[in-house]
């Protein structure tokens, strides 16, 4: 029993014990129950023998494991939970799943890579380091935000890659921040390097093609991109980089969006082949609190991709901020533990640790479908960008940076130490890199792009402001309307209603056979189901939008014996699918859903995705999103959405915090002309379209319907 509390101290605190910090400045207390002598062992007991196999647990505990003595015990204990990787997993409450992790963490052998792994390894780091020394020698006085210090981030990157594609993943939606962007782009992403040399140097916009128009991004290293990515394996996986702003972690719920999108579009129904990864930063992940908002969708049944892998680039500063001033707990990532996540901590100079939990997390994701964390300890070699001096704040710090070894140099010594490579493979690797980002340098000066790389497949057919889309007739034909309006009003024989919900849905049907006093939400209801018998998708979501703020929509109806749902739009057309149309509570969160939704809309233009705020008023809990992505995102990242934005509001005697959704703020975001107004012809639809966003104030509830049905049909 004593015996068994050591093993089960060193499965819960051992990484307390694990060499983090590559420059091992951290101090930390080894906890106490990691002494031997605190259970009664002594130097006498090292050779004893011992037997630990216990019912149902695997690892160390494992029935099969043989009689072994206390030094063997205690030297593999330190091997698995106390070197470069520490894991933190026991708070999860499913044995099976913490039995799965034991079993790969406290396998006899350790991990090892063969040398032809191990080349492809040093490749990808020479790749990674290389590129961050090439851009520093052209642009000594440029704002990058390198990667120096978390180079291995790259080699990380491409085998949690591989490890996915081999798991059956297809596509990745990837979103992260500034530090180390432009790295991802042109090393794992494969951005042509030419361009990003070429947008260094201040060079051609892409202009000069018809139909092509270039953003107003301040920074380089916002732009987003895609690539069909072959892979280790033989197969080849879709990337997709997400373009976003500086404001920290707010492009996190767009990924999220995405990549459901991404499912639903390729009946992905057990979420296996399209897969999200979240790149933080360690301040941002413990002190942004749109982190915590998605990570509370990833189990909700409406929101779930199946797990986000969450990788966290830990510097171990923000900025000029300790991590002492910058949160309350021990690591930045104890905010996943919320979700019963397990968390992978691991030393960013050891490239072949980084490699093992990148494809650890890829397994996890794709054998119990949850969200896990990868806890990537590095450093920053320069400031917070190149131009910065981080002596200023950091000086203890900077002054071991200055004199420690790269992650090349280190693992490049290892390897020699070691025997599997030569001086000469190393220097082979290095000329061949370097000659290729010269190459790359030198085609930049003349580089132009010749499609429109930004824009996906789905949004291919989309007018650029620069051109004028067709008027398309929002009218229905009234036998549509008609048959529709009866599937919409149409409760099962056998289902027993709230009688209030039983009368609305009377003076609905009664409203369709007759053709009058249609309300708003008869209105809502018949716009949607003819967008579905047209083959459209229809998304709503929002908090209480089932039954509706107002009690006015009762989209969903409950049986008030058996409880059950009826969902009457689920059933508009024959053999519907289950999402073509879907209506969803959301969780209590305005910055997070929105931007799902906002992710959501942006994969593909035949669909109605629509976000309805509680109250109108509640919307600038979600102002970044409005501001950064939905005002200006296709000026600056020439990025298009259909997202509807439903904002209740009227003064109704509700008060100040219930009774204005700040239209005049929306209005002054608009980038239209306030003081020209167009003849109702062709100068009147080209403002419309070239306008960053519509803002409709709807008086009637045919209004309403044809705004809605405009939004997807007046498109291209």
């Amino acid at each position: 029993m004593r015996l068994l509390l050591l093993v089960r101290a060193y499965q819960v605190n051992g990484h307390m014990k694990a060499k983090l910090d590559p420059l091992g400045l951290e101090e930390r207390e080894i906890p106490k129950g990691l002494d031997p002598a605190l259970y009664g062992f002594t130097e006498a007991d090292l050779d004893r023998e011992f037997f630990l196999g216990m019912w149902n647990m695997s690892g160390f505990l494992s029935e099969n494991r043989p009689v072994q003595t206390l030094r063997y015990i205690l030297t593999r204990l330190e091997q698995a939970y106390c070197g470069s990787i520490g894991y933190e997993y026991m708070h999860i409450a499913d044995r099976d799943k913490c039995n799965w992790l034991r079993e790969k963490i406290e396998t006899p052998t350790t991990m090892q890579y063969n040398r032809q792994r191990r080349e492809v390894i040093l490749d990808r780091l020479i790749w990674s380091t290389q590129f961050e020394n090439f851009l520093a020698t052209k642009w000594t006085t440029a704002k990058r935000f390198g990667l120096e210090g978390g180079e291995t981030l790259i080699p990380g990157m491409k085998e949690m890659f591989d490890r996915a594609a081999d798991l059956g993943v297809e596509s990745i939606v990837i979103g992260m921040p500034h530090r180390g962007r432009l790295n991802v782009l042109g090393n794992v992403v494969r951005k042509p390097l030419r361009q990003i040399f070429s947008e260094f140097s201040g060079g051609t916009k892409p202009v000069d093609e018809i139909g092509l128009y270039t953003g107003t991004g301040d920074v380089k290293y916002h732009l987003g991109t895609s690539y069909d990515r072959p892979t280790r394996g033989g197969k080849r996986i879709h990337l997709s980089l997400v373009a976003n702003p500086s404001h920290l972690e707010a492009v996190d719920p767009v990924v999220v969006g995405k990549t459901r999108a991404k499912q639903y579009y390729s009946n992905d129904v057990d979420r296996i082949k399209n897969m999200g990864v979240l790149i933080h930063g360690d301040g941002s992940f413990a002190g942004q609190g749109v982190v915590y908002e998605t990570l509370h969708l990833s189990a909700l049944p409406n929101y779930t991709t199946g797990g986000t892998i969450h990788i966290v680039v830990n510097n171990q500063v923000a900025f000029t901020t300790d991590p002492r001033a910058g949160r309350s707990s021990q690591y930045c990532t104890d905010v996943a533990k919320a979700l019963n996540a397990p968390i992978f901590h691991v030393n960013g100079d050891d490239v072949e640790a980084v490699a093992q939990v990148c494809e650890l997390a890829a397994e996890w994701r794709q054998t119990f479908h949850s969200d896990v964390v990868v806890d990537l300890v590095c450093y920053r070699r320069f400031g917070h960008n190149e131009i910065d001096e981080p002596s200023f704040t950091q000086p203890k710090m900077y002054k071991v940076i200055r004199n420690h070894p790269s992650a090349l140099e280190i693992y490049q010594n290892k390897l020699l130490e070691s025997g599997q490579v030569t001086k000469e493979d190393i220097d082979k690797i290095k000329d061949k890199v370097i000659k290729i980002l010269d190459e790359e340098f030198l085609a930049s000066k003349d580089y132009v792009p010749k499609k429109r790389d930004w824009l996906s497949s789905h949004w291919s057919g989309f007018k650029s402001p620069e051109q004028l889309s067709r008027v398309r007739n929002t009218g229905v034909n009234p036998d549509i309307l008609k048959n529709v309006g009866k599937a919409i009003t149409h409760l099962p024989d056998n289902f027993k209603p709230h009688r209030a919900v039983k009368k609305v849905y009377e003076q609905r049907a009664q409203m369709i056979e007759t053709g009058e006093g249609i309300d708003w939400a008869v209105a809502e209801a018949l716009a949607f189901a003819t967008l579905l018998v047209e083959g459209n998708h229809v998304r709503l979501s929002g908090q209480d939008v089932e039954r509706g703020t107002f009690s006015h929509r009762h989209a969903v109806v409950h049986d008030q014996e058996t409880g059950k749902q009826y969902c009457p739009l689920d059933h508009v057309i024959m053999n519907q699918d289950k999402e073509m149309f879907t209506v969803s509570n959301s969780s209590l969160s305005e910055f997070g859903v929105l931007g799902f939704e906002l992710g959501y809309s942006m994969e593909n233009p035949n669909s109605l995705v629509i976000w309805e705020a509680q109250f109108g008023d509640f919307a600038n809990g979600a102002q970044v999103i409005f501001d950064q992505f939905l005002s200006s995102g296709e000026s600056k990242w020439l990025r298009q959405t259909g997202l509807v934005v439903l904002l209740p509001h009227g003064y109704d005697g509700q008060g100040p915090e219930h009774s204005s959704a700040r239209l005049e703020r929306f209005l002054q975001m608009s980038d239209d002309n306030p003081y020209v107004i167009p003849e109702m012809d062709q100068t009147l639809r080209t403002q419309i379209q070239q306008c960053n966003w519509q803002v409709v104030n709807v008086t009637t509830p045919a209004n309403y319907f044809h705004v809605l049905r405009r939004q997807v049909s007046a498109t291209n």
